[in-house]
């Protein structure tokens, strides 16, 4: 018999976006929320069970705990930030109805369960790894010692370690996760500055086969062989949430790198192309023009890049895999296409200096991407910038967590010639001389002007920025 089964996104932070999961859970820039796809996947898999996403809906601590007697089972997404807030509410769960059986899963569990374990006694499980099948297989109240994937806490209190659950290959046996979102979510919800509102997020495919050192899931649930489900698969799915959600204005792919597959991710653009959709992807900044055009043919509209540093020698540093003039030139191709690019960038990478922090930021002006998003080197546990860090001495315990105490994102990092407060320092300078251009004042002008709806929101971000500027200046005074 299934058990009762909650998957939760706990209450935390205000506005802490924990389903953004694989590499940064911290409050954003401007309201921003993920959908908590890698708990709507096995969702899809338990019959009859319930997700809530307690940030974006504003769901109280007080509110959850209300519904513990409705459940046997909860399983809980943690994160290195948000990993003590979550046992608290596990906590709170398990002493209003102490039958409930609690898990968690997220990276931070699949990299250390003997340690998360023994910090949390509440939990009586972690799935380690490619949790999906191992939760239905733990709610189908299957013999926790035959299960593979988990680590527990058996009847004596010793934790087991289980072998671990073979990778999926077949991508296309995992159900759809729009139905859920459908059953338990409100769309609305959830925003993303450079996402059309309202959108829908899925994954087509996972894994990443680049090795960037900083980059959590691939290094930890992922992998490296980016396996996808087939192009009809995904192109159903699509069909069937543009009728259960008419009111959606773009999806986007949220696979690590979904240009990894470039005959596949024409071959969905083109089918895509016909249905009159709207969407984004992840992307590396080396789609070669001809397949650029195909994507931007098929109703690409924007494209998430991680170009991570202006600085050669610190891609290299990082295994990026990514030459500065290759890059330049993919992103001339999108702007003569009318692509967008959200562009990322991280400070305070191996090797940073207050100089090479300069070239980055002239870096990002020069080939000047739609948006920006500025985030601090954060060397999770599991990734080979974590133990290059410990190694070196660049991390210490009080900057571990990644987050101060209001869920503002720190400085973990720091060098012999390069402070903590330089890093944290410089993603303001960073934010300011990108947006505070007249060339790029005038583009959101202009984007506020000609498009509908554009003006109300980009005048409320505009409020959310400046309040997390304050919010950084508070943290850092």
């Amino acid at each position: 018999m299934t058990m009762r089964t909650l998957f939760l996104q706990a209450p935390s932070f205000d506005g802490f976006d924990g389903g953004a999961g694989s590499r940064y859970q911290a409050k954003r820039e401007i309201k921003s929320f993920w959908y908590p796809t890698w708990l709507a996947q096995p969702a899809a898999l338990v019959e009859n069970s319930k997700l809530i996403d307690a940030p974006p809906h504003k769901t109280s601590l007080a509110e959850v705990v209300a519904q513990a007697g409705d459940f046997d089972l909860v399983v809980a997404h943690t994160s290195v930030p948000s990993f003590r807030s979550d046992v608290k509410v596990i906590e709170a769960l398990k002493a209003a109805n102490p039958s409930l059986k609690a898990g968690l899963i997220g990276a931070k569990v699949a990299v250390n369960a003997e340690g998360s374990l023994r910090e949390a006694p509440a939990i009586d499980f972690v799935a380690r790894n490619e949790f999906d099948f191992t939760i239905k297989d733990v709610a189908d109240d299957q013999n926790w010692a035959d299960i593979k994937g988990i680590s527990f806490r058996n009847k004596q209190g010793a934790i087991v370690h289980n072998a671990d659950r073979p990778i999926i290959e077949n991508m296309d046996s995992l159900p759809w996760v729009t139905p859920v979102y459908q059953r338990d979510l409100k769309m609305e919800n959830y925003f993303i500055g450079y996402l059309k509102h309202p959108y829908i997020s899925i994954y087509t495919g996972r894994g990443c086969k680049s090795r960037c050192t900083f980059c959590l899931w691939p290094q930890t649930v992922g992998g490296h062989n980016y396996r996808t489900r087939s192009v009809e698969h995904v192109v159903e799915e699509i069909k069937w949430a543009m009728k259960a959600f008419p009111q959606t204005r773009e999806f986007f792919f949220d696979d690590d790198t979904f240009t990894d597959n470039l005959p596949r991710a024409e071959a969905i653009a083109k089918e895509l192309g016909k249905l009159g959709v709207t969407w984004s992807c992840n992307a590396k900044a080396n789609v070669p023009y001809e397949s650029l055009k195909k994507l931007k043919d098929g109703g690409l509209r924007l494209l998430l890049v991680g170009y991570e540093s202006g600085n050669q020698q610190i891609l290299h540093n990082i295994k990026k895999g990514m030459r500065i003039e290759v890059a330049e030139r993919f992103t001339r191709d999108c702007h003569k296409l009318g692509i967008q690019i959200h562009g990322t960038f991280i400070l305070g990478l191996p090797g940073e200096t207050l100089e090479t922090m300069r070239e980055t930021r002239e870096f990002a002006k020069r080939i000047n991407p739609h948006t920006v998003q500025i985030s601090l080197a954060a060397p999770y546990p599991g990734t080979f910038l974590y133990n290059q860090a410990m190694q070196n001495g660049w991390l210490d315990a009080a900057n571990a967590e990644l987050i101060d105490e209001h869920g503002i994102q720190i400085a973990p990092l720091h060098y012999p010639h390069l402070s903590h407060k330089e890093i944290f320092d410089s993603l303001e300078t960073f934010y300011r001389e990108f947006y505070f251009r007249p060339r790029k004042i005038g583009s959101i002008v202009k984007e506020m002007v000609t498009q509908e709806g554009m003006m109300k929101r980009r005048l409320r971000e505009g409020v959310e920025f400046f309040q997390f500027l304050r919010d950084r200046q508070n943290a850092a005074a």
